[in-house]
């Protein structure tokens, strides 16, 4: 029996979250749910470019929508800005007695330790009360920070520090609101943007740093934070708008767990709008952007990773990524016990479903993958 969804937002991760919950035949999608009043009655198959035909139109209210009764709620809307209303949804979706996976608020990737009990105990509660999850993941923060690193630190005889980069140019993406007014790009150098106000890298991603710590039997002394600007040498356009000469156009910043007084969890980005901006920051491993992890240890490991995607570019490989591990995470979490669950008591999230999947359901617009002993 299929498992009956709900989604919520068609952003950058959330239309393609939904394309994957319209095709793939594991879930039945049951409502969708925006925030744009332009997309209210839409089909889902239009709002996520699939081509296969849903009769399930697009809602702004959640409450009717949740009336539905599905067995799960994936929730791909930004959080950033909106924190309390997004927890106001989760709590909502929860109360419905639905299980929920969801993209943000990042915090609750693995809140103990960074959020205040007050903002924990009563999703816990919530959670136990109706028998459902709340399962949140991503890309970075999320999978690469979170299921590498113990991937491949299981193979060492010691580990002496993990070191997760991501080393992207993000001229391509065109979330505004994320690169102007989170990371603060087109701003003078040297004003403060939200992500680089005290504490705020630390609430993004102190949780998986927390997260490792606690699966590699660590006890954090502190979290520390730092960051740099770089300006733009003229002005140039992105997709998300023009970058001013003089104004932020690269950024570089670091969250470290430090352990004993030693700096054991490192979470580095260096993130650029043009790739010729500051050549002495790290470099990816791939045209446009990678990630890596890096185990220092015995054996020691450098693992860089390169999205891509037939599809788009880096930064829509990155994002897909997000996506899948989100919605293939369905399964696991409907199973899993009551709570705010994490990776660190959740089963191993495999492919299973994927390779099942017939390909005939795919859209045109997919190319069909051949059998890979035709080579």
């Amino acid at each position: 029996m299929s498992i009956r969804v709900l989604h919520v937002a068609t952003g950058n991760v959330g239309r393609i979250a939904l394309r994957q919950l319209v095709e793939d035949p594991r879930f039945e999608l049951v409502g969708l749910v925006v925030s744009d009043p332009d997309k209210v009655g839409k089909d889902a198959a239009q709002l996520c470019d699939s081509g296969v035909a849903t009769g399930i139109r697009a809602t702004s209210d959640l409450s009717a929508a949740l009336e539905l009764k599905p067995d799960v709620v994936s929730y791909c809307a930004l959080a950033e800005m909106r924190f309390f209303d997004a927890l106001e949804d989760l709590k909502a979706c929860l109360s419905a007695g639905a299980n929920v996976v969801a993209t943000s608020p990042v915090p609750y990737l693995y809140p103990w330790g960074t959020l205040p009990n007050s903002l924990v105990e009563p999703f816990e509660a919530l959670c136990a009360e109706q028998g459902v999850s709340l399962f949140v993941t991503g890309v970075d923060p999320g999978w690469v920070n979170d299921m590498l690193p113990f991937a491949i630190a299981s193979t060492c005889q010691y580990v002496e520090q993990i070191v997760c980069s991501e080393i992207a140019d993000y001229a391509s993406y065109d979330g505004a609101p994320v690169l102007f007014d989170v990371m603060g790009f087109g701003l003078p150098v040297g004003e403060v943007a939200m992500q680089f106000k005290p504490g705020m890298l630390t609430a993004a991603w102190g949780p998986s740093i927390r997260q490792l710590a606690t699966g590699f039997g660590l006890e954090l002394d502190e979290i520390t934070e730092w960051f740099e600007q770089e300006a733009a040498p003229e002005d140039f356009d992105v997709a998300a708008g023009t970058i001013a000469r003089g104004s932020v156009a690269a950024v570089r910043f670091r969250i470290t767990g430090i352990a004993a007084g030693k700096p054991v969890i490192v979470v580095d980005h260096t993130t650029r709008l043009r790739p010729d901006l500051r050549p002495d920051w790290p470099q990816p491993a791939q045209d446009g952007g990678s990630y890596r992890v890096e185990v220092i240890g015995e054996p020691s490991y450098v693992v860089d990773v390169c999205p891509t995607s037939r599809l788009g570019d880096h930064n829509y490989a990155a994002i897909a990524s997000a996506a899948g591990r989100m919605v293939n995470a369905i399964p696991v979490v409907l199973d899993a016990a009551p709570g705010i669950r994490t990776p660190l008591d959740l089963p191993f999230i495999t492919a299973d479903g994927i390779f099942a999947t017939s390909l005939s359901n795919r859209t045109a617009t997919t190319p069909q993958i051949g059998n890979r002993w035709d080579a």
